[in-house]
């Protein structure tokens, strides 16, 4: 990270537990590794990550349609798609500590008993040769597990969409080019799982498969690049924490002919926010080949039939709402005080807009919430009483609520208000009837990142 940036990845969790955003699951049974439930802001936050993801996959766009597709699905899909065979990690273990490290991460892994030391680096480590390690959770269909049919949680969302390829071409009225998007959780028996929620085994994922004329997938694999980099820059992303890598000849999936990764200046340095593929023909081919199903478009006009090449941009909800925290956290001084704030866009900030009454007495409290009862209805508000004034603007600026209400002795005057914002403290006196149109106006308005980057 630049020197200047006060985050780190320590500070983050500190504040995710602190306010309510992310704890750790099954905490008080020692907790699980890797695995973490979403308190009440998280949820929010994520949401709104996803609602805009929808947004500029769905409401923005005419040729995207949605699915939610099933996370157990038929046994031969993953035969068909490769992950039975192919979908693997090295492995190996560590006889003397007793535990498993990825055999291609061991230079960046630490030994179980002397952390400042790679696995293999010491004389007590006694590390098992490389064995293929398959990452998919495997479970039964049936009562009883071994009369039961073997099936795999999905480690992607994507198959189920080429699952469902032949049905969009018959309800949708949809011809290539067109894409079929969904967000669901994916489950990835990861061996070396860690910080924080960037990698764990229980995820969610934000996928599209966008379906074009094989002479045209080079166009679009260009055209999604550049769309899902806009998404992060247009939601508040510094520019000069964001870059877009493309993959060497050796890194590529077997069925990739071009990929590239757009990736973020974490605290642990650059690692991958999403990844943009043209897939080829692979996945429909091999459909195709293993169901006994015919998968091509066939263009009714002219009666060409093809199989569509297909371009995947492919992010994670986790991993994206890490990013817009990382990228959001700050801390500066007010008065003599240190503040920690959230730096978020307000179109991702988990409360739009906070109603304090300056008092609990004078009518002030039940001021307040008139007017939350009046802004709730467009706007995610939230009604803090509980403290002195000044703590409850820092418990504000901590989820990253971008405007605050005040009502104060002169409000019960004149019916004004005073509102408040995060990143630049100033404070504008308003009329109560005008807050909802001009809290929408804020909304809606272009927004860039007070803590720069270009």
């Amino acid at each position: 990270m630049p020197a200047d940036d006060v985050v780190t990845m320590e500070k983050i969790v500190s504040l995710c537990k602190r306010r309510g955003f992310v704890f750790q699951s099954s905490e008080i049974y020692g907790g699980i590794s890797s695995s973490y439930d979403y308190g009440h802001y998280g949820v929010l936050l994520k949401n709104n990550v996803k609602a805009q993801w929808w947004r500029a996959m769905l409401q923005e766009r005419d040729d995207v349609v949605a699915l939610d597709s099933a996370i157990i699905q038929h046994p031969s899909t993953w035969m068909a798609s490769g992950h039975l065979e192919g979908f693997t990690d090295p492995l190996v273990d560590c006889r003397a500590c007793k535990l498993r490290f990825r055999a291609d991460h061991l230079t960046v892994s630490a030994c179980g008993r002397r952390p400042s030391k790679h696995p293999g680096e010491t004389p007590e480590c006694d590390l098992t040769e490389a064995r293929d390690f398959n990452l998919m959770f495997e479970t039964t269909v049936g009562p009883v597990k071994e009369e039961g049919s073997t099936v795999y949680l999905r480690p992607e969302t994507a198959q189920g969409i080429f699952l469902n390829f032949r049905n969009y071409l018959q309800f949708s009225r949809k011809r290539p080019p067109f894409g079929i998007a969904q967000i669901g959780k994916s489950f990835r028996n990861e061996i070396t799982p860690g910080n924080f929620i960037f990698r764990t085994r229980e995820f969610e994922q934000m996928e599209m498969e966008f379906f074009v004329p094989p002479a045209e997938a080079g166009h679009w694999f260009e055209h999604w690049t550049a769309e899902r980099r806009e998404w992060y820059l247009r939601l508040g992303i510094r520019a000069d924490h964001l870059r877009l890598r493309a993959h060497d000849a050796d890194e590529l999936s077997h069925y990739s002919s071009a990929t590239s990764d757009l990736e973020y200046l974490f605290p642990i340095g650059w690692q991958e926010l999403e990844g943009i593929a043209n897939r080829g023909d692979f996945d429909l081919t091999q459909h195709s080949r293993h169901s006994g199903q015919k998968l091509e478009y066939v263009d009714t006009a002219t009666g060409e039939r093809y199989l569509p090449h297909v371009i995947e941009p492919a992010a994670g909800a986790d991993r994206a709402l890490l990013a817009f925290l990382v990228d959001a956290y700050d801390e500066d001084e007010i008065e003599g005080e240190r503040r920690t704030v959230l730096r978020l866009h307000p179109l991702l900030a988990p409360v739009k807009v906070a109603i304090l009454p300056l008092v609990r007495k004078d009518g002030q409290p039940e001021v307040a919430e008139r007017i939350h009862a009046q802004l709730r209805e467009r706007f995610q508000t939230e009604l803090d009483a509980s403290g002195a004034i000044g703590r409850r603007y820092r418990r504000q600026d901590e989820i990253g609520t971008p405007w605050a209400v005040t009502v104060d002795h002169q409000t019960l005057q004149d019916g004004s208000v005073t509102l408040r914002d995060r990143d630049s403290l100033a404070q504008d006196r308003l009329p109560i009837a005008a807050l909802a149109e001009e809290l929408d106006r804020r909304l809606r308005s272009p927004w860039r990142s007070p803590k720069g980057g270009g």
